[in-house]
């Protein structure tokens, strides 16, 4: 059974500003749970949820298989155009984009995504697709290796850690997520393995990332979410890592600015207009009481933008 509890729930809802006639997207339905708090505001509208998990989707099929006005897709949101096109959809009221992993994938053994569980390494949101973080950690060279533990997981001993990968597949393929660890923390300092957090979070963050494309191109997929609102229409994104809520804050700071152009010239010249207004200035961040009872809220951000 795909569960999953919905951070920030709450002040999802209350931000997406709901009108019960209107069109939502949910660009992550996981196990349905943001998608049901909407849907329950809805009262005409119609809830669009995405997911490219087919086991979600199978999840929200049954969750919502009495519900008339949803329609379920099994795609990534960064086709956006393609999901709405098909849905003969031109503009929506709100869009919500949830960055974070399921419970539901990171407990479930045989997807992989764990450090603390043993299980082959995969790491694939789409099970269809065919690049998993066994191909990433095996076949990258050690400067591929290492650009990528740096960039997606700002880890400081990257360079260390992809030259002990390359090392250890010298004799034998690495296999299984407990393997990546115990040669992952071969190639740490013997402090870092006890510090606040798992040693191998940074390293499996990023090899997630990387297999799942979750970075590239998020700026643009905004800019096509902001295209979609129709005025008034709020955007909520909820982030769960540094470099994910980087990109989102200085989107939204470009789209809700009418020049952007260097601060040396005199006169405008770009010739760009705001589109957006940012709601909320600094980020959402989770209650006291949902910190102590989903610690995977711990590290969400929400960010919230609304058409002009």
């Amino acid at each position: 059974m795909f569960q999953h509890k919905s951070v920030m729930l709450n002040e999802v809802i209350e931000n997406l500003n709901i009108n019960p006639n209107g069109i939502y997207v949910d660009c992550t339905a996981g196990g349905g749970g943001h998608s049901s708090a909407i849907y329950e505001k809805l009262k005409n509208g119609l809830l669009v949820a995405i997911d490219k998990d087919i086991d979600a989707i199978n999840a929200c099929k049954e969750k919502f298989a009495d519900k008339q006005n949803i329609r379920l897709v099994h795609d990534d949101f960064y086709n956006i155009d393609s999901i709405l096109s098909d849905l003969n959809i031109t503009e929506v009221d709100g869009i919500l984009v949830d960055l974070g992993v399921s419970s539901f994938q990171i407990d479930t053994k045989e997807r992989g995504f764990s450090y603390r569980l043993d299980a082959p390494l995969d790491m694939r949101m789409n099970q269809q697709q065919s690049l998993t973080a066994y191909d990433v950690v095996n076949n990258y060279t050690e400067q591929e290796l290492a650009d990528i533990m740096f960039r997606y997981g700002e880890e400081s001993f990257a360079k260390k850690i992809a030259k002990k990968i390359v090392e250890y597949r010298k004799t034998k393929d690495i296999k299984t997520t407990l393997e990546l660890v115990d040669v992952v923390e071969s190639a740490l300092p013997a402090k870092i393995k006890f510090e606040k957090g798992h040693s191998c979070k940074r390293v499996f963050q990023a090899l997630r990332i990387e297999v799942n494309n979750e970075i590239d191109d998020l700026k643009q997929v905004i800019e096509k979410f902001v295209n979609y609102l129709k005025s008034k229409g709020r955007l909520c994104i909820l982030t769960f890592h540094s470099l994910e809520d980087r990109i989102v804050k200085d989107t939204f700071k470009e789209f809700a600015t009418d020049c952007i152009c260097p601060k040396e010239l005199p006169v405008c010249v770009c010739n760009h207009h705001r589109t957006i207004n940012i709601v909320n200035k600094k980020p959402i961040v989770a209650s006291p009481a949902e910190l102590e009872s989903n610690s995977r809220s711990a590290s969400a951000k929400l960010r919230v933008a609304e058409k002009v």
